[in-house]
């Protein structure tokens, strides 16, 4: 199958190219690399059945695409990062963070009703805020500020949702949601600003560990693997259109437990900086991945033990 994945060069995006690849499919990797890395894709620059195309999803589509129908379209475009310490943070790129969830899916659920293509919606488990409810279901419609500091994000993904949903009922296009939990693992940018990449690369380098409010925020980690087969059959399992599903770790700990479970795995020893919490950081995440236990026979297999040695390996060759 010929296959679009938008995002493709940013850390779940490739993990989802060579998948793809892997199960012999063409992939068609397009990026504007604003926070996604060319070296992300690298390995698979020569292959015969991928091509990369440098392409910002809120513009009209590339004429590179041109004459070419898709089977199906990913659309993972977007900076993802809360942490407003970090370059690649959405909090710094705001305005390309909307236009990329609003416009940018407009633009590619008109090009998947065009060649009636299967399309997936990338949303997020920060579409629920600062919850009222935990675990989170799919039914629980959030509690988001919609004019703070992280709303930009928060609420342009929950357009994204609106809009894939008005082309389901309107247009009959085959798409369907997926709300993507914390996920963790290689090729994560070491300038990334998330939780797990920040206590590594402090441990490694044998600095103090930044931890946000007291670390009794909870938030639940999802090995990228376990994200890629979620993603894979939200896509291709039968009666998944109009659906939404959490696709997520449902396993719940504090920021100090993981903070402790590094710390552990490295046997170093070090100092713990505690800094004030950033503007609406939620205290808790977890899904409640019921739905996809029963629709789509997925649920995370590796655990965060196993996910944090896979990773600490990663950037200790990185």
């Amino acid at each position: 199958m010929k296959i679009l994945i938008a995002g493709g060069a940013g850390f779940i995006g490739s993990h989802l190219c060579e998948r793809l690849l892997k199960e012999g499919h063409e992939v068609f990797c397009i990026d504007n690399l604003l926070t996604g890395n060319k070296r992300n894709i690298e390995p698979f620059l020569k292959r015969k059945n991928f091509k990369f195309i440098m392409w910002d999803v809120t513009q009209r589509p590339s004429q590179e695409l041109a004459g070419e129908r898709f089977g199906a379209i990913f659309h993972l475009a977007s900076p993802a990062s809360p942490n407003p310490e970090s370059p690649l943070s959405y909090l710094n790129y705001p305005a390309e963070t909307l236009f990329a969830n609003s416009l940018g899916t407009f633009n590619l659920l008109e090009l998947a009703n065009q060649d009636k293509s299967k399309f997936l919606f990338a949303s997020t488990s920060e579409i629920y805020g600062e919850p009222q409810v935990t675990p989170q279901p799919e039914t629980y419609w959030g509690n988001v500020n919609p004019n703070g500091i992280r709303s930009c994000y928060d609420e342009a993904k929950r357009f994204g949702e609106a809009m894939t949903m008005v082309f389901v009922r309107k247009f009959k296009v085959d798409a369907r949601i997926v709300r993507i939990f914390n996920t963790y693992g290689p090729k994560m940018d070491k300038h990334d600003g998330r939780v797990i990449v920040n206590f590594i690369n402090q441990v490694l380098n044998k600095k103090p560990l930044t931890v946000y409010g007291k670390g009794q925020q909870t938030r639940s980690f999802c090995y990228i693997d376990d994200t890629i087969e979620g993603l894979m059959r939200a896509m291709f399992k039968k009666r998944t259109e109009g659906e939404v599903f959490n696709i997520g770790n449902d396993e719940e700990y504090t920021i100090l437990q993981l903070v402790k479970a590094i710390i552990k795995l490295l046997g170093n020893k070090v100092k713990i900086i505690y800094k004030p919490l950033p503007v609406d950081d939620p205290s808790n995440r977890c899904p409640n991945i019921s739905k996809a236990k029963k629709i789509l026979g997925w649920q995370p297999r590796i655990s965060l033990k196993e996910g944090l040695l896979k990773t600490i390996d990663y950037f200790n060759n990185a």
